[in-house]
């Protein structure tokens, strides 16, 4: 997900979001079509804003990565998007349903 507060120009907010859904019938992780809530957009701005993010600032991107615990109730952020290295999302899916 990327937002812009200030415009084009402005730093973009950056969030690479994974579907905790495991009801697609497919392996967690598995694009399953889901889409964040207009609710959920704004708790990440809401969240990013308390983290630093400046939109008004020129250039730039804010990424809101797992480091930041961020947890939405339909999606987990992942890392993997820029990270081969990062969390197993399959893995990190099945543990966030066992909560």
């Amino acid at each position: 997900m990327r937002v812009w507060g200030g415009g084009k120009n402005g730093r973009a907010l950056e969030a690479d979001l994974l579907s905790k859904a495991m009801s697609v019938g497919w392996t967690p992780a598995a694009t399953d079509g889901s889409y964040p809530e207009p609710a959920d957009v704004r708790f990440l701005i809401e969240r990013a804003l308390a983290l630093g993010w400046d939109p008004g600032a020129l250039g730039g991107t804010f990424r809101l990565t797992e480091e930041y615990g961020v947890e939405l109730p339909g999606f987990l952020l992942t890392d993997r998007v820029r990270d081969p290295s990062a969390r197993d999302p399959s893995a990190w899916v099945i543990q966030a349903n066992d909560r």
